[in-house]
């Protein structure tokens, strides 16, 4: 039932980030690390890039939020990889491992310093 209510719950979210610009609503929460310092998270254009995406404007998505775009690949192989989590536990463990999570926090990282050097 838990799977049923989150799938619901993604369905919803879509129809909401499809109908409606975050850029063009007032009612989309604002990030609040940009407003208590002025410069943007690594999440900063998440929800312009998720409504750019779903309009399938990949340029306008890149544009907003180059990580989040660039990381779909990624996420796409993390949820495989716990879907066959019980046929393929040595992938499961390799993609779960905490070097996986240094790497990826560390890439998290240098997109916030790079995003804010370069005005991306």
């Amino acid at each position: 039932m838990k799977k049923w209510g989150l799938l619901l719950l993604l369905l919803a979210a879509t129809g909401v980030y499809f109908t409606y610009s975050p850029a063009h609503n007032e009612w989309f929460p604002k990030c609040p690390f940009l407003s208590l310092t002025g410069l943007k998270c690594p999440g900063c254009g998440s929800q312009r890039a998720i409504h750019s995406l779903l309009h399938f404007r990949m340029g306008d998505a890149f544009g907003y939020n180059a990580l989040l775009v660039m990381s779909i690949p990624a996420v796409v192989v993390l949820v495989f990889a716990e879907w066959k989590r019980t046929q393929m536990p040595a992938f499961y463990r390799r993609l779960n491992s905490p070097a996986t999570t240094l790497i990826c926090l560390f890439v998290v990282l240098l997109w916030a310093v790079v995003r804010n050097i370069f005005g991306w």
